[in-house]
């Protein structure tokens, strides 16, 4: 099980509709998907737009440019009671719904996989070498479809 603490700090993301709910079972999914499925998790998301993103990722990354999702996973804190603190996503809004214009994808479709891929992250998968992106686009394409949501790596290998 994840809580999530999500907070919408700039963005037009008033029109994605039941944005907060649909975070929550992206989420689940990912957890659902993992070995770290067993415990009690939580994790804040920061629902924002290009601007702030940008000035994140040049921050923490090093890179002056806007992305779609950013991942800031926490420590283990051993002892700690309660549920197990993640880390923190941030989503950029412009990001998103460009995105989603540019490969067709619903903009709720793609959001439950940007949340998927954030929640990955903070579980400890990444994708800088090639096996363990095989790894991790194998388990988002998982978490995805018990959300109904097809594979949406199938189209970009064409």
């Amino acid at each position: 099980m994840i809580t999530l603490d999500i907070m919408i700090e700039a963005g037009d993301w008033d029109r994605l509709e039941d944005a907060e709910a649909l975070a929550q079972k992206a989420a689940e999914a990912a957890l659902s998907v993992t070995y770290e499925a067993d415990g009690a998790f939580e994790a804040s998301v920061m629902l924002t737009d290009d601007a702030q993103i940008r000035e994140l990722n040049r921050t923490w990354r090093g890179k002056d440019k806007p992305t779609n999702v950013l991942s800031f996973p926490a420590p283990e804190q051993p002892g700690a009671n309660g549920p197990r603190h993640l880390g923190d996503i941030a989503l950029a809004y412009e990001t998103l719904v460009r995105e989603s214009e540019e490969e067709s994808k619903e903009l709720s479709h793609h959001f439950a996989h940007l949340i998927v891929h954030g929640v990955l992250h903070l579980l400890g998968y990444d994708h800088e070498v090639e096996s363990e992106a095989e790894i991790m686009e194998g388990l988002e394409v998982k978490a995805l479809a018990t959300l109904g949501i097809a594979d949406p790596y199938r189209d970009m290998a064409a």
